[in-house]
């Protein structure tokens, strides 16, 4: 006898449209509701649990992926850079994808599979991008390779991952969560000077003092500092010395920055990148080509330096001379695609 699944119904939240992350049932299953992903999508937004790929054209018209290529995406997060490459491979080939989220790379990879592309042409790898010489070892060099170093949308929404001040949840910011120091916790190890320190490194933030001097205060004080609302409060309390009139815009340019100056921090998100730079000539074949999306001045900082001094040293052909930003319609269509940059190079 076949037993009758348990039904449950719909999470029932206040108001026409649900607000939470949890309660948004029909953007977190964009195969049942496909209607209402267009309908997001064409709004400007991203739905919750998804992620929309930037820059797809311009990546695929520089990396010109032939059939029977070796590539490597450094990182794979919701796929869908993975899936347009896969698609130019026409089935000849294969694709090596590197992600240190356990949780997301997880629902990638099957959500890949579901689409046809298994173990024969997309090989999913546990493993931070700094150790492609080691991937390079197992799967040879790389015909192309593709380093997209934002955040995923997935990460950002879902408030229990505690990327973003909007949303209340703990102050964790980890890649993988499952490793290393959360954000709440690092915070209590800084002195002020090293807070303020990472502040104006990380993401040239203007009130690094106040912020660093009030978050260090708090915590010798005994108040806590655990959660993305409570750090978010601190800012805004520390910030209330401003004019009205400019105020909240600053509140809010500021939990950005530091948010994302403890992102960096929590993940070694420089010096990944600078291993990753400073290994890349020798994964990629003569002629082998790389694309490297950034999204803060400091990363495109270190991608444009790393590849001019290669080039210099002859392990580069050509570099780009100039950033290439996404289109004034894509940037309509995807407002997280406003601060994109993307740089390339040619192996030697």
């Amino acid at each position: 006898m076949v037993q009758e699944k348990e039904h449950r119904r719909r999470v029932r939240y206040s108001g026409t449209h649900p607000r939470k992350y949890s309660e948004k049932y029909k953007e977190l299953q964009p195969e049942k509701y496909a209607d209402t992903i267009s309908k997001v999508i064409q709004k400007g937004s991203t739905p919750a649990g998804m992620h929309i790929s930037i820059c797809v054209k311009e990546i695929l018209d520089f990396l010109q992926i032939q059939p029977g290529q070796n590539g490597l995406d450094a990182t794979l997060g919701y796929g869908g850079h993975t899936l347009e490459m896969l698609k130019c491979l026409k089935s000849e080939g294969h694709i090596y994808a590197l992600d240190v989220d356990p949780i997301e790379s997880a629902k990638t990879t099957e959500r890949l599979k579901r689409l046809g592309y298994g173990e024969d042409i997309l090989t999913v790898l546990l493993q931070n991008f700094a150790n492609i010489d080691q991937v390079a070892e197992q799967a040879g060099k790389f015909d192309f390779v593709l380093a997209d170093l934002g955040v995923s949308s997935m990460q950002i929404d879902n408030p229990e991952r505690g990327f973003s001040y909007k949303n209340e949840g703990p102050l964790d910011l980890r890649m993988n969560p499952q490793k290393g120091t959360s954000a709440a916790e690092r915070l209590k190890e800084l002195s002020q000077e090293e807070l303020r320190g990472m502040l104006v490194e990380n993401s040239d933030e203007p009130y690094a003092d106040e912020i660093a001097r009030s978050v260090v205060s708090r915590l010798k004080r005994g108040q806590k500092i655990e959660t993305t609302t409570q750090l978010k409060n601190v800012i805004e309390e520390t910030l209330a010395f401003l004019p009205a009139s400019e105020r909240k815009e600053a509140v809010k340019k500021s939990c950005q920055r530091t948010f994302q100056a403890l992102r960096i921090d929590v993940n070694s998100e420089f010096e990944v990148l600078y291993d990753f730079l400073e290994k890349l000539p020798d994964v990629l074949v003569p002629g082998g080509r790389v694309a490297i999306l950034t999204f803060h001045s400091g990363e495109d900082r270190l991608v444009k330096k790393s590849f001019k001094r290669l080039k210099k040293e002859g392990l580069y052909q050509e570099i780009s001379e100039e950033v290439i930003r996404p289109s004034a319609e894509e940037c309509a269509r995807n407002s997280r695609a406003r601060s994109t940059k993307m740089r390339w190079a040619i192996k030697a």
